[in-house]
């Protein structure tokens, strides 16, 4: 078998020189504190049993889609859960990608184009910044949630493009929000038109878990990214748009034309997930641990440490890879599944502990972690 080249070979010892070397894990049965399964929807068995009784219904015994949509992995359970989740989410239409990942990458790079201007906040998500390479449309990056750092780019800005702004709802390593009232206003100003990733909202925020984004102002916003991983509990993704947006995407979107569409058994148990939300209590349970979390960081004197979130994502500051994998370290060793953010995941002298909270989660739990925390710190 041959070998890596020197040049890789080089980059992979770096990594372990700088304690950063990524390595697969394994589950364990330690309290749950990195997941994103933020309402327990991995594991919630009428989603399991009503997906499974869908497939019945609609008589797909299939196990996989047997090719891309375009060819032969479409089914009618597709349009039925299409159209759900465009009600769901006060939308004309929304498309299904096999995950938020493709899903970034199939709308930025096709639908921003050479001479169009990109406007992204610095913290975006690999996956924004891949479909912005992709795109060959001219990008800037401004400020982390810095409305002030957006105006002023956008109003340097003298030439006759389309303009996109590109932000998450929620980030998935600071679990902070922009102000999307502001950002919906100036993007009105400049006439540009708003990506919004909501990966990280869906099922934590808004009615019924829709995200930050309202029946209200969802009419501001040119396209939304919705992922299923996370709170919603299964997988794959959707984008969220006008009908124009739609068909485009299916025309010209290349992630979403050249794969292998997702299994019946996959789409129904999105669909199955959806009609749950509708009637879950779980995201009042999680709620109140997010807001019993901010507690007890004031309690324990710790909140000048963490960075400001009202989400379910906490993440506290441990400056060094060594320093915050050997705290992680402790934490795991005490029943506590708390996992290491690095540099370059994150910039140099910001890496952290991130706490993912769940409606699962027991005041226990958080108060006891936060007894051990303080004793790391």
């Amino acid at each position: 078998m041959q070998k890596l080249d020197k040049k890789s070979l080089d980059k992979l010892n770096q990594r372990i020189l700088n304690h950063s070397l990524r390595q697969l894990g394994n589950s364990s049965n330690l309290i749950d504190f990195s997941s994103n399964d933020y309402i327990g929807f991995s594991k919630n068995h009428n989603i399991y049993n009503n997906g499974l009784q869908l497939l019945e219904n609609q008589n797909l015994k299939q196990n996989g889609a047997t090719g891309s949509r375009l060819i032969s992995g479409n089914h009618d359970l597709y349009e039925f859960t299409e159209n759900y989740i465009a009600n769901f989410h006060s939308v004309e239409k929304a498309l299904i990608f096999n995950s938020g990942y493709n899903a970034n990458i199939g709308l930025i790079a096709s639908i921003c184009q050479r001479n169009d201007i990109i406007l992204y906040d610095e913290f975006c998500h690999a996956s924004i910044r891949e479909g912005i390479l992709l795109s060959n449309a001219k990008s800037y990056k401004f400020k982390h949630n810095s409305i002030t750092d957006l105006t002023e780019r956008l109003s340097k800005i003298d030439i006759e493009a389309s303009i996109y702004i590109i932000t998450e709802s929620v980030f998935s390593m600071d679990g902070d929000s922009p102000d999307l009232n502001e950002l919906i206003s100036i993007s009105k100003q400049y006439k540009a038109r708003i990506i919004l990733d909501e990966a990280h909202a869906i099922g934590v925020f808004g009615k019924h878990g829709c995200g930050l984004i309202s029946e209200e102002n969802s009419e501001d916003i040119f396209a939304r990214v919705i992922t299923f991983g996370k709170a919603i509990g299964c997988h794959g993704a959707a984008v969220l748009g006008s009908k124009e947006l739609i068909e485009y995407l299916i025309n010209f979107s290349k992630s979403f034309i050249y794969t292998t569409g997702l299994s019946p058994h996959s789409v129904a148990t999105i669909y199955a997930a959806y009609q749950e939300l509708e009637a879950t209590i779980e995201i009042e349970k999680l709620k109140n641990n997010i807001a019993l979390f901010n507690t007890e960081k004031e309690k324990h004197q710790l909140k000048h440490l963490f960075l400001d979130s009202n989400s379910a994502i906490q993440c506290v500051i441990v400056k060094g890879n060594s320093e915050v994998k050997q705290a992680s370290k402790v934490l795991q060793q005490k029943g506590y599944n708390v996992k290491a953010i690095l540099s370059p995941t994150v910039p140099k002298n910001t890496e952290r502990l991130r706490f993912c909270l769940h409606s699962y989660n027991t005041q226990e739990d958080i108060s006891n972690v936060f007894q051990l925390l303080k004793t790391i710190l």
